[in-house]
């Protein structure tokens, strides 16, 4: 198994880095589940993920709490309304895919804003 949580990581971090450039493939998710896999498979590759300056503070604030800082809303949030709308309107999908596409978008920012934006710290008793 720590062989298949590998390569499934690697894979994971492979799409999440093509998703940078292609907007209709999130490239968070697949980061997320590449620092799940590694966690699985090998404490080096968790630790080198975690380590990235670029992804680091989100994977640590996921798996501290399932934490998604609001800038990362704000900025989730911005691109999946100017992508989403974008192929809404000037595709030439049909309208049940359009339909499709949009409670897609709905759903995914429904979950984003349900996450916490900071770590809950709970109250000390005195």
């Amino acid at each position: 198994m720590r062989h298949f949580y590998i390569f499934l990581g690697i894979l994971s971090l492979a799409l999440g880095f093509v998703g940078i450039f292609l907007p209709v493939l999130p490239t968070t998710p697949f980061v997320l589940l590449a620092a799940y896999c590694f966690s699985k498979g090998s404490p080096r590759l968790h630790a080198w993920i975690l380590a990235s300056p670029l992804f680091g503070p989100m994977i640590a604030d996921w798996e501290d709490g399932g934490v998604i800082r609001l800038r990362a809303k704000i900025l989730a949030t911005s691109l999946i309304l100017l992508s989403f709308s974008w192929m809404t309107f000037f595709s030439r999908a049909p309208l049940v895919g359009k339909v499709l596409l949009d409670l897609m978008a709905v759903g995914v920012l429904g979950f984003i804003w349900s996450r916490p934006s900071a770590k809950v710290v709970p109250e000390q008793e005195s």
